[in-house]
């Protein structure tokens, strides 16, 4: 996971720490602070917790990067009909 101040850093914008990012309910879903910890927040429908991540090498559950073709099916078959 690449750092967000390193994004912002190479992109010009400027920021302060900590860097967080919520949903619109107010939880987290984004977390760094001065000292490089990072943490990575994935959630459910319902709110809950689904997948976990932090800089020091911690993961829970499964990211939905990993669930590669939920969703994808009927997006694939669309393009191919047209």
């Amino acid at each position: 996971m690449k750092k967000l101040s390193k994004i912002y850093k190479e992109l010009g914008i400027e920021f302060t720490f900590p860097i967080e990012i919520t949903e619109a309910n107010g939880r987290v879903t984004y977390f760094e602070d001065s000292t490089g910890y990072r943490g990575k927040w994935e959630r459910d429908a319902n709110g809950d917790e689904t997948y976990y991540e932090n800089s020091y090498g911690t993961k829970e559950g499964t990211p939905r990067s990993a669930k590669t073709c939920e969703g994808k099916v009927d997006e694939m078959m669309s393009q191919a009909t047209r």
